[in-house]
């Protein structure tokens, strides 16, 4: 199974990214993007990939270790950002996210301690992507609209191991499907 690990926003907050997107989808050229729905607004931790089952029990007990060694933190969505020259467009975080930075560390080490084979490790940053586009695209109005944007903060308390199962229907505009199949609440004191 294709999984990742991710902090998820709560309802209000992602009730506050959907008012967001809605006035981006309102500038000129939203309509060549591929816009993220709110099942998959998440802050991926780290991308697992392809999961042998077997292994699953053996990543939930180091991730449960994980989170053992972390406490809350207060995180909110902030700004925008682009990768791939508009090829990507996202919200980032704002808060502790050297907390956020540290947990994805963690979780990213738990695969390996799992047996998980881990691509080449590249430094975090953190995001929840809002669309997607095939081609470059100027991204500046985008960048623009998002650039005063800050939802409330909230507090970060838990871990989700989530599993996504690709489109494969063809149809265009079809979303990845998610189901969170895990949760660790944090523990720690610091």
């Amino acid at each position: 199974m294709r999984l990742f690990a991710a902090v998820l926003p709560p309802e209000d907050v992602t009730a506050e990214l959907a008012a967001e997107t809605a006035r981006l989808r309102e500038l000129p050229g939203a309509d060549g993007l591929r816009w993220t729905g709110r099942p998959g607004w998440h802050f991926t931790l780290a991308f697992y990939g392809e999961v042998d089952g077997e292994l699953l029990p053996a990543l939930s007990d180091r991730l449960a270790r994980a989170v053992n060694r972390t406490a809350p933190f207060p995180l909110a969505l902030a700004g925008g950002g682009q990768f791939g020259h508009g090829k990507a467009l996202w919200t980032g975080a704002a808060g502790d996210v050297d907390a956020l930075r540290l947990l994805a560390g963690r979780a990213e080490a738990a695969a390996r301690k799992a047996g998980l084979a881990m691509d080449e490790h590249r430094r975090y940053k953190a995001h929840l992507t809002l669309a997607r586009s095939r081609d470059m695209l100027d991204p500046r109005p985008f960048l623009d609209a998002l650039a005063g944007f800050r939802s409330a903060e909230w507090t970060v308390s838990e871990l989700a191991l989530v599993r996504s199962r690709l489109p494969r229907s063809g149809v265009p505009g079809e979303q990845p499907r998610y189901e969170t199949v895990g949760r660790w609440a944090f523990e720690a004191a610091g």
